[in-house]
Protein backbone atom coordinates (compact mmCIF):
# COMPACT_ATOMS: atom_id res chain seq x y z
CA UNK A 1 0.00 0.00 0.00
CA UNK A 2 1.69 3.07 -1.02
CA UNK A 3 1.12 6.64 0.76
CA UNK A 4 -1.88 8.24 -0.75
CA UNK A 5 -3.59 5.12 0.00
CA UNK A 6 -2.13 4.90 3.51
CA UNK A 7 -2.83 8.25 4.61
CA UNK A 8 -6.82 8.06 3.87
CA UNK A 9 -7.34 4.66 5.71
CA UNK A 10 -4.96 6.13 8.82
CA UNK A 11 -7.36 9.16 8.86
CA UNK A 12 -10.88 6.65 8.83
CA UNK A 13 -9.33 4.78 11.57
CA UNK A 14 -8.46 8.00 13.70
CA UNK A 15 -12.22 9.10 13.33
CA UNK A 16 -13.94 5.76 13.99
CA UNK A 17 -11.78 6.13 17.27
CA UNK A 18 -12.41 9.16 18.39
CA UNK A 19 -16.60 8.32 17.86
CA UNK A 20 -16.43 5.62 20.48
CA UNK A 21 -13.77 6.72 22.83
CA UNK A 22 -15.22 7.80 26.15
CA UNK A 23 -16.79 11.20 26.05
CA UNK A 24 -14.69 13.49 28.51
CA UNK A 25 -17.16 15.47 29.26
CA UNK A 26 -19.48 13.12 29.85
CA UNK A 27 -17.09 11.83 32.93
CA UNK A 28 -17.20 15.04 34.48
CA UNK A 29 -20.57 15.96 34.70
CA UNK A 30 -20.78 18.20 38.05
CA UNK A 31 -24.28 18.28 37.81
CA UNK A 32 -25.49 14.47 37.57
CA UNK A 33 -24.90 14.63 41.66
CA UNK A 34 -24.22 16.10 44.44
CA UNK A 35 -21.55 13.73 45.44
CA UNK A 36 -18.70 12.07 43.76
CA UNK A 37 -15.44 9.83 43.87
CA UNK A 38 -12.51 10.78 42.41
CA UNK A 39 -10.95 7.57 40.41
CA UNK A 40 -7.09 8.67 39.27
CA UNK A 41 -6.70 5.64 37.05
CA UNK A 42 -5.93 6.55 33.53
CA UNK A 43 -4.70 9.47 32.29
CA UNK A 44 -7.13 12.53 33.24
CA UNK A 45 -8.80 10.60 36.17
CA UNK A 46 -12.54 10.71 36.63
CA UNK A 47 -15.40 11.46 38.85
CA UNK A 48 -18.21 8.58 39.39
CA UNK A 49 -21.28 10.12 40.93
CA UNK A 50 -22.90 8.76 44.03
CA UNK A 51 -26.15 9.15 43.97
CA UNK A 52 -27.24 8.22 47.61
CA UNK A 53 -23.96 9.07 50.08
CA UNK A 54 -23.77 6.64 53.43
CA UNK A 55 -24.45 8.99 55.88
CA UNK A 56 -26.20 9.64 59.62
CA UNK A 57 -28.38 13.03 60.09
CA UNK A 58 -26.82 15.73 61.85
CA UNK A 59 -29.31 15.00 64.51
CA UNK A 60 -28.09 11.59 65.60
CA UNK A 61 -24.89 12.91 65.84
CA UNK A 62 -24.19 12.74 69.81
CA UNK A 63 -21.53 14.28 71.61
CA UNK A 64 -19.74 16.73 69.22
CA UNK A 65 -22.05 19.41 68.95
CA UNK A 66 -19.32 21.67 69.41
CA UNK A 67 -17.22 20.76 66.46
CA UNK A 68 -20.62 20.35 64.51
CA UNK A 69 -21.43 23.52 64.99
CA UNK A 70 -17.77 25.23 64.18
CA UNK A 71 -17.82 22.95 60.85
CA UNK A 72 -21.37 23.92 59.98
CA UNK A 73 -20.73 27.72 59.81
CA UNK A 74 -17.54 26.84 57.94
CA UNK A 75 -18.88 25.48 55.32
CA UNK A 76 -22.23 27.63 54.81
CA UNK A 77 -19.87 30.42 54.47
CA UNK A 78 -17.76 28.67 52.10
CA UNK A 79 -20.97 27.46 50.59
CA UNK A 80 -21.95 31.50 50.42
CA UNK A 81 -18.74 32.32 48.64
CA UNK A 82 -17.61 33.89 51.43
CA UNK A 83 -13.73 33.23 53.12
CA UNK A 84 -13.62 29.48 54.66
CA UNK A 85 -10.62 27.24 55.93
CA UNK A 86 -9.51 23.85 55.13
CA UNK A 87 -10.38 21.37 58.41
CA UNK A 88 -8.55 18.83 60.11
CA UNK A 89 -10.61 16.75 61.81
CA UNK A 90 -8.48 14.31 64.25
CA UNK A 91 -8.63 12.42 67.00
CA UNK A 92 -9.94 8.86 68.25
CA UNK A 93 -11.15 6.31 66.15
CA UNK A 94 -15.17 5.89 65.48
CA UNK A 95 -15.89 9.10 66.81
CA UNK A 96 -17.86 10.59 64.32
CA UNK A 97 -15.39 12.74 62.27
CA UNK A 98 -16.11 11.51 58.85
CA UNK A 99 -19.85 11.40 59.47
CA UNK A 100 -19.73 14.49 60.58
CA UNK A 101 -18.72 15.98 57.04
CA UNK A 102 -20.60 14.29 55.02
CA UNK A 103 -23.91 14.97 57.43
CA UNK A 104 -22.79 19.00 57.34
CA UNK A 105 -22.52 18.74 53.64
CA UNK A 106 -26.07 17.56 53.40
CA UNK A 107 -27.26 20.43 55.71
CA UNK A 108 -25.63 22.85 53.72
CA UNK A 109 -26.26 21.49 50.46
CA UNK A 110 -29.65 21.88 51.27
CA UNK A 111 -29.70 24.74 51.67
CA UNK A 112 -27.66 26.39 48.88
CA UNK A 113 -29.85 27.91 45.77
CA UNK A 114 -26.82 26.37 43.66
CA UNK A 115 -26.10 23.34 45.53
CA UNK A 116 -23.06 21.91 47.20
CA UNK A 117 -20.70 19.44 46.06
CA UNK A 118 -18.79 16.68 48.18
CA UNK A 119 -15.72 14.79 46.14
CA UNK A 120 -14.10 12.15 47.89
CA UNK A 121 -10.52 11.55 47.30
CA UNK A 122 -8.47 8.42 48.55
CA UNK A 123 -5.61 8.81 50.65
CA UNK A 124 -3.53 7.18 47.64
CA UNK A 125 -4.48 9.35 45.14
CA UNK A 126 -3.24 12.22 46.97
CA UNK A 127 -0.58 12.77 44.19
CA UNK A 128 -2.50 13.66 41.69
CA UNK A 129 -4.73 16.42 43.35
CA UNK A 130 -3.97 18.99 40.44
CA UNK A 131 -5.97 16.99 37.93
CA UNK A 132 -8.97 16.94 40.19
CA UNK A 133 -8.32 20.66 41.18
CA UNK A 134 -8.38 21.86 37.51
CA UNK A 135 -11.48 19.89 36.75
CA UNK A 136 -13.35 21.42 40.23
CA UNK A 137 -11.71 25.11 39.21
CA UNK A 138 -13.38 25.03 35.65
CA UNK A 139 -16.55 23.86 36.99
CA UNK A 140 -17.73 27.12 38.90
CA UNK A 141 -19.28 25.53 41.50
CA UNK A 142 -18.43 25.59 45.71
CA UNK A 143 -16.96 21.98 46.26
CA UNK A 144 -15.62 20.22 49.38
CA UNK A 145 -12.81 18.04 48.41
CA UNK A 146 -12.82 15.50 51.37
CA UNK A 147 -9.69 12.89 51.74
CA UNK A 148 -10.99 10.49 55.03
CA UNK A 149 -7.98 8.85 57.05
CA UNK A 150 -5.32 11.27 55.85
CA UNK A 151 -2.15 10.05 57.28
CA UNK A 152 1.18 9.67 55.87
CA UNK A 153 4.34 6.73 56.65
CA UNK A 154 7.67 7.31 56.37
CA UNK A 155 8.64 6.44 52.92
CA UNK A 156 5.71 8.48 51.70
CA UNK A 157 6.61 12.32 50.07
CA UNK A 158 3.20 12.95 48.74
CA UNK A 159 2.58 15.12 51.64
CA UNK A 160 4.23 17.91 50.26
CA UNK A 161 2.72 17.98 47.29
CA UNK A 162 -1.25 18.27 49.54
CA UNK A 163 1.19 21.31 51.79
CA UNK A 164 1.85 23.01 48.02
CA UNK A 165 -2.10 22.36 47.24
CA UNK A 166 -3.63 23.78 50.22
CA UNK A 167 -1.24 26.84 50.60
CA UNK A 168 1.98 27.82 49.11
CA UNK A 169 2.09 26.93 45.94
CA UNK A 170 2.03 29.39 42.44
CA UNK A 171 -2.02 28.12 41.51
CA UNK A 172 -2.88 26.90 45.22
CA UNK A 173 -6.41 26.08 45.82
CA UNK A 174 -9.08 27.49 44.32
CA UNK A 175 -11.79 29.81 45.45
CA UNK A 176 -14.01 27.26 45.17
CA UNK A 177 -12.37 24.61 46.15
CA UNK A 178 -12.12 24.01 50.50
CA UNK A 179 -10.30 20.98 51.99
CA UNK A 180 -11.37 19.08 54.36
CA UNK A 181 -9.27 15.66 55.73
CA UNK A 182 -10.05 13.44 58.66
CA UNK A 183 -7.33 11.48 60.72
CA UNK A 184 -5.91 9.20 64.17
CA UNK A 185 -3.03 12.15 64.37
CA UNK A 186 -3.31 15.76 64.98
CA UNK A 187 0.10 16.00 62.82
CA UNK A 188 -0.61 13.70 59.95
CA UNK A 189 2.77 11.97 60.44
CA UNK A 190 3.75 9.30 62.94
CA UNK A 191 5.69 10.10 65.61
CA UNK A 192 8.80 7.91 64.64
CA UNK A 193 9.29 9.59 61.48
CA UNK A 194 9.03 13.11 62.93
CA UNK A 195 11.63 11.62 65.41
CA UNK A 196 13.73 10.61 63.02
CA UNK A 197 14.14 13.49 61.19
CA UNK A 198 15.04 15.20 64.02
CA UNK A 199 17.74 12.81 65.01
CA UNK A 200 19.36 12.97 61.31
CA UNK A 201 18.66 16.55 60.20
CA UNK A 202 21.58 19.18 60.26
CA UNK A 203 18.88 21.32 61.79
CA UNK A 204 16.61 19.08 64.13
CA UNK A 205 14.01 22.24 65.10
CA UNK A 206 13.79 22.90 60.75
CA UNK A 207 13.39 19.00 60.14
CA UNK A 208 10.84 18.95 62.53
CA UNK A 209 8.91 22.10 61.44
CA UNK A 210 8.64 20.89 58.25
CA UNK A 211 6.73 17.46 59.11
CA UNK A 212 4.16 19.58 61.49
CA UNK A 213 3.79 22.51 58.88
CA UNK A 214 1.35 20.49 56.97
CA UNK A 215 -1.11 20.52 59.27
CA UNK A 216 -0.74 24.02 59.71
CA UNK A 217 -2.19 24.23 56.36
CA UNK A 218 -5.52 23.62 58.12
CA UNK A 219 -6.96 26.63 59.88
CA UNK A 220 -9.81 24.65 61.75
CA UNK A 221 -8.15 21.79 63.94
CA UNK A 222 -11.36 20.03 65.36
CA UNK A 223 -10.40 17.41 68.31
CA UNK A 224 -12.34 14.26 68.69
CA UNK A 225 -12.43 12.27 71.69
CA UNK A 226 -13.29 9.24 73.74
CA UNK A 227 -16.84 8.75 74.52
CA UNK A 228 -18.35 8.76 77.91
CA UNK A 229 -20.57 6.21 79.02
CA UNK A 230 -23.69 8.86 79.21
CA UNK A 231 -23.08 10.19 75.80
CA UNK A 232 -22.44 6.38 74.10
CA UNK A 233 -26.38 5.26 75.63
CA UNK A 234 -27.61 8.83 73.91
CA UNK A 235 -26.03 7.43 70.62
CA UNK A 236 -27.72 4.09 70.66
CA UNK A 237 -31.47 5.58 72.18
CA UNK A 238 -31.03 8.04 69.53
CA UNK A 239 -30.65 5.80 67.14
CA UNK A 240 -33.43 3.42 68.49
CA UNK A 241 -36.01 6.63 68.33
CA UNK A 242 -35.10 7.39 64.99
CA UNK A 243 -35.62 3.42 63.38
CA UNK A 244 -38.04 2.74 65.77
CA UNK A 245 -36.58 0.21 67.15
CA UNK A 246 -38.74 -0.67 70.19
CA UNK A 247 -36.83 -2.10 73.14
CA UNK A 248 -37.09 -1.77 77.40
CA UNK A 249 -34.97 1.30 78.22
CA UNK A 250 -32.79 -0.73 81.59
CA UNK A 251 -32.36 -3.69 79.42
CA UNK A 252 -31.46 -1.84 75.83
CA UNK A 253 -28.52 0.12 78.81
CA UNK A 254 -27.64 -3.09 79.92
CA UNK A 255 -26.71 -4.72 76.51
CA UNK A 256 -25.16 -1.32 75.28
CA UNK A 257 -22.72 -1.47 78.15
CA UNK A 258 -21.61 -5.18 77.84
CA UNK A 259 -21.38 -4.68 73.97
CA UNK A 260 -18.45 -1.61 74.38
CA UNK A 261 -16.76 -3.47 77.12
CA UNK A 262 -16.77 -6.80 74.98
CA UNK A 263 -15.50 -3.73 72.01
CA UNK A 264 -13.15 -2.21 74.69
CA UNK A 265 -14.07 1.36 73.24
CA UNK A 266 -17.39 4.10 73.49
CA UNK A 267 -18.16 5.97 70.34
CA UNK A 268 -20.23 6.07 67.63
CA UNK A 269 -19.34 2.99 65.64
CA UNK A 270 -19.49 1.06 67.84
CA UNK A 271 -23.09 2.42 69.34
CA UNK A 272 -23.82 1.97 65.49
CA UNK A 273 -23.00 -1.37 65.50
CA UNK A 274 -24.63 -2.09 68.22
CA UNK A 275 -27.77 -0.97 67.04
CA UNK A 276 -27.48 -3.00 63.40
CA UNK A 277 -27.53 -6.00 66.41
CA UNK A 278 -30.97 -5.04 67.76
CA UNK A 279 -32.11 -3.94 64.31
CA UNK A 280 -31.39 -7.39 63.08
CA UNK A 281 -32.57 -9.00 66.26
CA UNK A 282 -35.62 -7.44 66.00
CA UNK A 283 -36.35 -8.17 62.35
CA UNK A 284 -36.10 -4.49 61.21
CA UNK A 285 -34.37 -3.44 58.20
CA UNK A 286 -32.55 0.20 58.58
CA UNK A 287 -30.52 2.31 56.30
CA UNK A 288 -28.61 5.37 56.40
CA UNK A 289 -28.54 6.62 52.84
CA UNK A 290 -29.48 9.71 51.48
Amino acid sequence: MNESELVPLLSRIADALDRIAPDKAAKTDLSAASAFVWHADGEDGWLEPVPAVNRVPLTLLQGIDRQADILIENTRRFANRLPANNALLWGARGTGKSSLVKAAHAEIDAESANGLLLVEIHREDIHTLPALLAILRDSGRQAILFCDDLSFDSSDTSYKSLKAVLEGGIEGRPDNVVFYATSNRRHLLPRDMIENERSTAINPSEAVEEKVSLSDRFGLWLGFHNTDQDTFFAMVEAYCEHFGLEMDSDQLRAEAKEWAVTRGARSGRVAWQFVQEIAGRLGKPIELKG
